[in-house]
């Protein structure tokens, strides 16, 4: 409850500063007066000495507007309120236009920008000296008591003119600090977008490498015994086929949910050249004339085997979407340190049912794998059927 309303009156006092403080500088300005609290630059003054302390606010009530006037206007505001000074240090010397001027002048050097900082620090340097040479010259006072003088008032101007520059200059700091933390904040959330995105481009690239093949096989297959007359064997023989690549794709899919659960692993078997044999066998079992020629071809690094058996794998998948019953020739021989990988097929026609067209991602994606080793990669029509190439480095830098 104390707490509440001591931060009720901190708010309400943040809310009307201005006018509060330029009202508490009048009663102090009165309560001097009342006190008979003046001619604290006697030395300076040119009334008789016995002039009333009342006299203090002539000056010191002008002055209290400056305050409610230092924020719009710090500059103007300072000139002022260094002239009532001025005024009040030639006459009645009060205590009011002082603290008026150390109010406006800390403003006035908080808000000021560094360049303008300097100036002020001029003008402060300036006043001390010539306010030592007029109480030097002007007054009866003795070089001790001049520069005693002086000194005093550098000391008011200095610590205030400090002061401010120091609340300032800590503002800027943690204002820096700010935004170093929120560019580092903005950062990190992009970095996790990235990260999410290239996890979603790497489970994009695996499911298709791994199901989208098999669970395609399964398709092809069932298509071309819904598109032949009934024959128990050759039904049978897809069927079976049609069940293994559900095993396939269903032993695929287990295993990559089971990476994403622990977080660690591959998420599908590393591809290797051994099962490009493979992959011509199930490609024959789905109607392609296969043939397969891996001459000099023997121990590969693992991205550029992985890249190989990928490029061989969608190919194929190709040629069943698109080209079934198609003579394929893949080949693969390594010159000059380089490795050189053509599927090349002839003839055969596309499914007749919908569904089996593909976007185009699997030879993107190819692409992608491809150049990321330094190697090229081509796909297009050839001597009237369809030609994918690759060339990758056999020891990628």
């Amino acid at each position: 409850m104390e707490e509440a309303r001591v931060g009720g009156i901190r708010e309400w006092y943040l809310s009307h500063r201005r006018p509060v403080d330029a009202l508490l500088i009048a009663l102090l300005s009165a309560l001097a007066a009342f006190l008979g609290f003046s001619g604290i630059w006697s030395i300076f003054s040119v009334l008789p000495a016995d002039a009333s302390p009342w006299w203090t606010l002539a000056t010191a009530l002008p002055a209290c507007i400056l305050v409610l006037t230092k924020h719009r206007a710090p500059w103007l505001s300072l000139i002022a309120a260094t002239v009532v000074f001025a005024v009040d240090l030639f006459t009645t010397g009060g205590l009011g236009p002082l603290v008026v001027l150390l109010d406006v002048l800390w403003t006035a050097a908080f808000l000021a920008s560094p360049r303008a900082r300097r100036r002020i620090l001029i003008a402060m340097i300036l006043s001390v000296v010539v306010l030592f040479v007029v109480a030097l010259l002007v007054s009866e006072a003795s070089a001790p008591t001049a520069f005693l003088v002086a000194v005093q008032f550098g000391a008011f101007v200095g610590t205030d003119y400090w002061w401010a520059v120091a609340v300032s200059q800590a503002n800027e700091l943690a204002d820096l600090h700010r935004q170093r933390a929120e560019e580092a904040a903005a950062a990190a959330v992009r970095d996790r977008a990235e990260a999410v995105l290239r996890e979603r481009e790497t489970m994009a690239k695996e499911l298709h490498d791994v199901v989208a093949g098999h669970v395609l096989a399964m398709a092809i297959r069932a298509e071309a015994a819904l598109s032949t007359p009934a024959d128990e064997r050759a039904d049978r023989a897809a069927l079976q086929a049609v069940r293994d690549a559900g095993i396939d794709a269903h032993g695929a899919l287990r295993s990559m949910i089971a990476v994403l659960r622990r977080g660690d692993g591959e998420l599908s078997p590393t591809p290797r050249l051994a099962d490009v044999e493979a992959l011509a066998d199930d490609a024959r079992r789905a109607g392609l004339r296969v043939r397969v020629s891996a001459d000099g071809v023997t121990t590969l690094t693992g991205p550029t085997e992985q890249a190989v058996v990928r490029v061989v794998r969608e190919a194929l998948s190709n040629c069943l979407r698109h080209a079934g019953g198609a003579e394929v020739d893949v080949t693969m021989e390594e010159r000059d340190a380089v490795i050189a990988v053509r599927v090349e097929s002839r003839g055969g026609a596309p499914l007749v049912s919908a569904g089996y067209e593909g976007g185009g991602w699997g030879l993107s994606m190819l692409a992608e794998r491809v150049e990321a080793l330094g190697g090229r990669f081509s796909a297009g029509p050839h001597a009237g059927g369809w030609l994918v190439e690759a060339q990758l480095p056999a020891r990628p830098v």
